[in-house]
């Protein structure tokens, strides 16, 4: 029965993403194309944050917040630990902005016309080229006053160890002279929702079987790099940063507790 149940959860979630991206894409096209220059970049921030919420919904994926959003009258980068797809939902859920994403993601079908459609900085880490390219597109958002959500370890991993950050984004936000906002996030132990050494095909269809699901996100105090500093220095302290918010986060997982409680 519990089998059944999954089974139906990804056959649910799976056609309702693809129609609630797919319901939720021309809409926002013409609305775009409809809205006044200075109106647009409203349009396209509402509708992301409706889309993340959306599809968060879908997948019963709710947000445990630490920490809280400085104001800032420029530009920010927001760099976090990458989980789980259904980061892309919270990230954006959270701080709306853009997002740095993997190539391949733009010739996705549905959600890869979304990613395009919305501005998402695409970059193939195996180019130079294609880096020194998301490195001047990001540094034009964060000019601009934009917010740029990167996931730096450059693909997704299990477990809580933080693995080394790119340096591209750091040179971005050097370049751009803004903040880097650290965030830490972490799924509750055995989650479904939760990357676990598989493939992304795997990871997906997991993810629309698994049970509602928690995720814990720690939002850290935003730093500012000096002109002169390497960009490999900014992205260590970075990852450091990040890897104490994992802890954090994890720390507020009631099986993490239960499991201290046990040991003491």
């Amino acid at each position: 029965m519990a089998r059944l149940h999954a089974r139906a959860r990804q056959v649910v979630r799976t056609g309702g993403f693809v129609g609630v991206t797919a319901t939720m894409l021309p809409l926002f096209v013409a609305r775009l194309a409809s809205a006044a220059p200075e109106r647009r970049e409203e349009v396209r921030e509402a509708w992301i944050r409706a889309w993340a919420r959306a599809l968060l919904r879908l997948f019963a994926i709710t947000i445990d917040v630490e920490g809280s959003v400085p104001p800032t009258s420029t530009g920010r980068l927001i760099v976090a630990n990458h989980r789980s797809a259904a980061d892309i939902g919270v990230i954006l859920s959270l701080f709306g902005g853009y997002l740095v994403s993997r190539a391949d993601l733009a010739t996705w079908p549905v959600l890869g016309a979304a990613a395009r459609s919305v501005g998402t900085v695409f970059v193939d880490r195996s180019s130079a080229r294609s880096g020194a390219a998301a490195i001047r597109a990001s540094v034009s958002l964060l000019e601009q006053g934009r917010v740029l959500s990167v996931f730096p370890e450059g693909t997704t991993f299990s477990n809580d160890e933080v693995r080394p950050f790119h340096a591209g984004a750091f040179v971005a936000a050097t370049r751009a002279d803004v903040d880097i906002l650290p965030v830490g996030i972490a799924y509750p132990r055995g989650s479904g929702a939760a990357f676990f050494d598989e493939t992304f095909g795997s990871h997906l269809g997991r993810m629309a079987r698994a049970e509602p699901t928690r995720v814990f996100v720690s939002i850290g105090t935003p730093f500012r790099p000096a002109r002169g500093d390497r960009s490999a220095a900014i992205a260590e302290r970075a990852r450091a940063e990040v890897q104490a918010l994992v802890e954090r986060s994890r720390a507020r997982d009631p099986a993490a507790r239960n499991d201290a409680a046990g040991r003491d």
